[in-house]
């Protein structure tokens, strides 16, 4: 998505993001009358600068090819009108400028843009459609199940920088597959659908090895593969969600939703963690529902009973002991501890507060202990 250097700069004049986006004529125009209500005007062809509005936020067309409109959006509410007039202005002396402003380089990209405003008016919508409109579906492939992820980038590469869309797409296209759908969202947020045949290729490189994982396992394997690439070769620090196969068609909001969710409660219960697998987060969703003051008062009771949970010893051991399925074993290997040691520490743990993690229920209280410590020493 070709990005001009003034909208970067107006980006960092307003402190505010700015986007790109690609509406139909027919939609701009119904944004432009919104904005205009009241005033009469009749809205012919859209001019660099005129002024739309679109959920209280400032659009600005930047140029149109007669069936789609290049729009400059503004996420602020609150632009004065000698603002948004002088904005207007602006960009209708830069006619000479964007002229060479293209916007998305193929229809790929046009239809992944459409498709990600889609997602994101259905996730703000309070009656939020299901199933992406027939113009939307790429002639009915999106009805084939594919295998969802969600990348969420620590810096602004998905705002600023113009070729973000074409790299990362080649960079996918490598290691997933040829056949694979990329959709930029809000923010640094990307939906990546890729095919089930990722699946089969875990599944036959298992086979050989005399393996055979779940398919929880073969997506998280995918995931993390997908992730050291994203990592090492384009994005740096980043957040990877996956979810279990499903049509796009008829789930990507649904799925958006999912796995927005699973990267949040990912970084709010696990700090750290860059690869988050909804499967392996409810508990964390139960607990996200209790009202904070509930959760601050529940750790600071427990705390004042015993202070042996916030000790860094205790913490890395239960951690890992949780990790590895309480196997007293395998905690000890992996700590690179005696087993006795292990045990002792075990029933320090006991002796302080009563509870024994080698049994089921009190394993599960301490399990809440630890997820809801962490959030609330942060609160």
């Amino acid at each position: 998505m070709s990005t001009p250097n003034w909208m970067d700069q107006l980006q960092q004049i307003l402190k505010c993001p700015v986007y790109h986006r690609k509406l139909t004529v027919s939609e701009w125009r119904e944004h432009a009358a919104r904005a205009s209500a009241g005033s009469g005007k009749a809205f012919g062809a859209p001019q660099p600068g005129q002024l739309a509005e679109r959920d209280g936020k400032p659009l600005f067309a930047l140029r149109t090819d007669g069936q789609y409109v290049d729009v400059m959006e503004i996420s602020r509410s609150n632009l004065t009108e000698t603002d948004k007039a002088l904005i207007g202005w602006t960009i209708g002396q830069l006619k000479s400028g964007l002229a060479g402003f293209t916007g998305p380089a193929s229809d790929t990209e046009s239809i992944a843009m459409q498709i990600g405003q889609w997602i994101i008016d259905q996730l703000e919508s309070e009656h939020p459609e299901s199933t992406l409109p027939d113009n939307l579906t790429i002639r009915g492939r999106l009805f084939t199940e594919m295998i969802p992820f969600l990348l969420v980038s620590e810096h602004p590469v998905a705002e600023t920088a113009g070729s973000a869309y074409t790299e990362l797409e080649k960079l996918l296209r490598q290691f997933l597959a040829e056949d694979i759908l990329l959709i930029p969202l809000k923010g640094q947020e990307w939906l990546i659908w890729g095919p089930t045949s990722l699946l089969t290729d875990t599944e036959s490189e298992e086979r050989a090895a005399g393996e055979e994982d779940s398919l929880e396992e073969s997506l998280a394997s995918i995931c993390s593969g997908l992730y050291e690439m994203l990592a090492s070769e384009w994005i740096g620090d980043c957040h990877l969600a996956v979810a279990y196969p499903a049509s796009p068609a008829t789930s990507m909001v649904e799925t958006t939703r999912l796995l927005r969710e699973t990267v949040y409660l990912g970084r709010k219960f696990h700090v750290g963690n860059t690869i988050h697998l909804p499967w392996l987060i409810h508990l964390e969703r139960l607990l996200d529902s209790i009202p904070e003051s509930q959760r601050i008062r529940y750790v600071e009771q427990v705390l004042k009973r015993s202070d042996v949970f916030v000790e860094p010893e205790i913490l890395a051991t239960l951690e890992t002991f949780f990790e590895l399925d309480c196997n007293v074993s395998e905690t000890a290997k992996k700590l690179y501890i005696h087993r006795n040691t292990l045990l002792y520490r075990l029933d320090k743990l006991k002796q302080e507060t009563g509870l024994d993690v080698r049994q089921f229920r009190d394993a599960v209280l301490v399990k809440i202990i630890l997820l809801l410590y962490k959030v609330t020493k942060r609160a």
